[in-house]
């Protein structure tokens, strides 16, 4: 469609940098200036030009916003969860951007979570946070840390307005609904508190915002007195901190890309000195569980898909072998309870859940019937119980809440999603959809999963519009998930394919490293391949194939229209990591120095600095016909930051004009975009109406 309103054309201003002698001249770098007036004009400008350039697309946005809105049962409360004395929940409120938090006491006999009608607040509930009334007056809300002190008194949360991930931390008393005076400013993710709840500890970060302190807050006391229990010299490492499920031990996780430290303090000693578990060595990553008289020890040492041991509570040592390493296998998380430890694991891309008794050699694996899912526990708050919840959810089955008899192997289901009728009417049925597992062939042979879902009798020719979605960095596996969103999208015959390309997890440690590294290009390639592959089995054509990712995606997506402009019609890359190379010189930026053992270090190799620069997005923008391409991110983005895109699209737009590209900017939020979840509908659906509007569809 054509505008009258031209592109915003950004200003050139040559800035050298000069590593490894090789000369870079960077016309774009003066937008890093977030302070500039000049830079916000600009992005405004862009703002401006990307909503007259999408303003034919109104309607269809109302229309799949409505669509959404009509499927979400939008007033609706989670299943209690039962924690001493209380059943723990949340609620939603039609006509309301944010959950409420709640908890209703347990009464006598009382052992299946209660349930309300239609979502209604349960009787004699007491509501510990609205989000709410939190967000009144700001843009932008987020929760971090929500955590109740084992007594069930205490109340510690903290709250970022500007979505830059620095939160407010404070205590509030819940038996009078007093939120003290306590407040701790600039505070990351993780609480924990003591046993007795007179003790917070929690964690902040350094000038590069690397979360490097935790510590010790006494209740009713000034932050300025809180002590520092362990600050993170080496800057490859972050930290975290926790209270086991047996309330017996705080953990402090120090952790790298490939290694990492576990210390830990009494919960009933909060002032004593934390303990190492086992001194950090380079290569081997470690988690610790608390399980009665023993740590359980999940770890990698010898073992490339992880194995588990155990070692004295008392006296941490040796590792005494419980579960063998099995290659292909990947065993992610061990959960302990009194009786049972549920191991959380992969094997052949799907998820799992086994369980082991205590005293017993003996496991079992949860079956589950589709053949694409993603299961994984949900909360489980209880230390002594023989009862598990998890979560379960595929392409076609909306997310269920299950609870699991450790004992009888018994499974209640307690709650699915509800999928109200569209505004046509029509329930949802599952078997109006089908989903399925495909597999394409890389450039090295080696085989990429494809995980598929469409409208039952889609056909198979090569006419069908079609979205494929990947990752592929971190290990973090994409697995297959259930969208109300993308319902608008498969009901109007689009595909929907989510390429698990190496450098994600889904097929074990072995992926991701061959994703990695000297070996990040085998990501692009893999996303390539199975465009093509999904071309080559009749899913669907080039002129009706769009692709889309975010943030380490959003590189996926920048490195393969270099890689194929003419594999796609159209790319949506949201908060994309596309300056890569730019960001990863430079060691005063957020996360630099940790996503060394990820990409490299340019700084220090030349090969690393060579391979990078071979394929980062904005340093291999040509003269091509590029697809169209939308880029979305947000200015207090503190992850991927925002002038990475917009210094991409303003190198587009110069050096291959002839393109179409839209440059979107949330000015109030961070990486994860707007916080209500009415704003979230309405940025999917901005999205998903430009793809439709690319894909040819109305």
């Amino acid at each position: 469609m054509t505008t009258e309103t031209p592109a915003p054309v950004a200003r050139r201003v040559p800035t050298e940098r000069v590593h490894h002698g090789d000369t870079v001249v960077d016309e774009y770098a003066w937008l890093a200036d977030k302070d500039a007036p000049e830079t916000i004009a600009h992005l405004t400008a862009e703002n401006s030009y990307t909503e007259a350039r999408t303003a034919h697309l109104a309607d269809l946005r109302a229309t799949l916003f409505e669509e959404t809105r009509r499927r979400t049962q939008e007033t609706d409360l989670s299943v209690p969860a039962r924690k001493g004395g209380y059943w723990y929940y949340s609620r939603s409120v039609e006509g309301q951007q944010y959950g409420i938090q709640c908890r209703r006491p347990v009464r006598d006999g009382e052992t299946e979570p209660p349930v309300s009608v239609d979502g209604a607040p349960l009787d004699g509930e007491e509501v510990l946070l609205d989000g709410n009334q939190l967000a009144e007056g700001h843009d932008f809300f987020s929760l971090g840390a929500y955590d109740v002190s084992p007594d069930g008194r205490w109340l510690a949360y903290s709250t970022d307005f500007a979505g830059d991930e620095r939160y407010t931390l404070r205590v509030k008393d819940l038996t009078t609904g007093e939120v003290l005076t306590d407040e701790v400013p600039d505070t990351f993710y993780g609480t924990a508190w003591s046993a007795d709840g007179s003790a917070l500890f929690y964690v902040t970060v350094d000038e590069s915002w690397r979360p490097n302190r935790v510590w010790r807050h006494t209740i009713g006391t000034p932050a300025s007195a809180d002590v520092v229990v362990h600050e993170e010299a080496d800057e490859r490492f972050w930290v975290g901190v926790e209270l086991t499920r047996s309330e017996r031990f705080i953990l402090i996780d120090i952790h790298s890309k490939v290694t990492s430290e576990v210390r830990v303090i009494p919960a009933g000693n909060p002032t004593g000195e934390p303990a190492v578990i086992a001194p950090r060595r380079q290569g081997v990553e470690y988690s610790v569980e608390h399980h009665g008289h023993r740590f359980l020890i999940l770890h990698n040492d010898g073992a490339e898909d992880f194995a588990l041991a155990y070692t004295s509570a008392d006296a941490p040592g040796d590792w005494v072998p419980m579960i063998e390493h099995a290659p292909g296998t990947r065993l992610e998380a061990v959960d302990a309870f009194a009786d049972h430890l549920v191991i959380s694991l992969r094997s052949n891309g799907l998820t799992g859940l086994r369980v082991l008794t205590d005293g017993s050699t003996d496991w079992y694996d949860i079956d589950f019937p589709e053949p694409l899912y993603s299961v994984g526990l949900d909360a489980n708050p209880e230390y002594r119980t023989r009862q598990i919840r998890f979560r379960y959810s595929s392409l076609v089955s909306p997310e269920s809440v299950y609870d699991f008899d450790l004992v009888t192997r018994e499974m209640v289901l307690r709650k699915r999603k509800p999928v109200l009728p569209g505004p046509d009417g029509r329930e949802y049925d599952p078997a109006g959809y089908e989903q399925h597992r495909d597999w394409a062939l890389a450039d090295d042979g080696t085989r990429i999963p494809i995980s598929l879902v469409y409208r039952a009798g889609t056909p198979k020719d090569g006419s069908a519009p079609c979205l494929v979605y990947g990752y592929g960095s971190y290990e973090a596996s994409i697995d297959p998930w259930f969208s109300i969103p993308r319902l608008s999208l498969l009901d109007r015959g689009v595909v929907f394919a989510v390429a698990h390309v190496r450098g994600g997890g889904e097929l074990g440690r072995r992926w991701y490293d061959e994703g990695k590294l000297l070996a990040k290009k085998n990501t692009f390639t893999d996303f390539v391949a199975c465009a093509q592959h999904l071309v080559k089995a009749g899913w669907t054509a080039p002129d009706r194939l769009v692709a889309r990712g975010a943030s380490a995606g959003g590189l996926l997506m920048g490195a393969v229209a270099n890689l194929a402009p003419d594999a796609f019609t159209g790319i949506v890359a949201q908060v994309p990591f596309v300056d890569a190379l730019t960001s990863i010189l430079d060691p005063s930026l957020p996360l630099t120095v940790t996503e060394w053992e990820e990409w490299g270090n340019p700084l220090a190799d030349p090969e690393v600095y060579a391979y990078m620069k071979s394929y980062t997005p904005y340093e291999n923008v040509a003269p091509v016909d590029y697809p169209a391409i939308l880029a979305v991110t947000s200015l207090n983005d503190t992850r991927v930051l925002y002038h990475e895109p917009a210094k991409w699209i303003a190198r587009l737009r110069a050096v291959a004009p002839q393109g179409d590209y839209l440059l979107r900017t949330e000015m109030g939020a961070g990486h994860g975009g707007p916080s209500g979840r009415y704003d979230a509908w309405k940025e999917e659906a901005f999205v998903n109406a430009w793809i439709l509007d690319r894909l040819g569809h109305r």
